[in-house]
């Protein structure tokens, strides 16, 4: 059960701000442009950040980002403006972003550095093939089981134990390696279910 199946009812939420902000004139890549400056600069903050407390932003963030991706897609999707230079800047912004709010934690701890490394390359990797599915006659792919919105939880969770004053150091490789697992498992899940699902088409 991925994170992602919730959504919808997420969506449904956000329904009427949407809807203000569209007559407002505000537009999809407008959304999705904020949403990658702003988590750039978090984590570029945070890799330098005085006190490990600050940490704690990691979770709001996480939690305000999901609500800025949904509704750019609603703008786009609802209030018609998709556009090729949307469909871009929603794919790259997002890798761009995970990969700068990822980071912060690579430097933590030195040792820990190349292990991140590892999983913020299976991340973009991840999302290269959900983004794939399209290309061979699939939809775009989301499978889990651990795609951007479980990342997104499990890195919330990680920055407010972390914030909190949690120890990292002594259990970071392993942390990291079964991270790297799941990302690997979501990778072969997106090929699998994206082939199974352009021969359904086909046939």
């Amino acid at each position: 059960m991925s994170v992602y199946q919730l959504k919808s009812r997420f969506q449904n939420i956000l329904r009427p701000l949407v809807r203000r902000l569209a007559a407002g004139g505000i537009t999809a890549n407008q959304v999705t442009c904020l949403a990658a400056a702003i988590s750039v600069a978090l984590g570029l903050f945070l890799c330098f950040a005085p006190h490990r407390h600050w940490f704690l932003l990691i979770p709001i963030w996480f939690l305000l980002r999901m609500g800025l991706n949904a509704i750019d897609g609603m703008l786009a999707r609802e209030h018609g403006q998709k556009s090729i230079l949307g469909a871009y800047l929603n794919e790259i912004s997002d890798i761009i972003s995970d990969a700068a709010l990822y980071l912060p934690f690579a430097l933590i701890y030195p040792v820990g550095l190349m292990p991140a490394l590892a999983v913020i390359f299976l991340s973009v990797l991840s999302e290269f093939a959900g983004v794939l599915g399209q290309t061979v006659g699939a939809s775009r792919r989301y499978d889990g089981p651990l795609g951007k919105s479980d990342r997104a939880v499990l890195f919330g969770v990680l920055g407010i134990f972390v914030g909190s004053g949690g120890t990292f150091a002594a259990w970071t490789f392993w942390f990291w390696a079964v991270v790297a697992l799941l990302l690997l498992w979501t990778i072969v899940n997106r090929i699998r279910n994206g082939i199974r699902e352009a021969r359904t088409s086909v046939g």
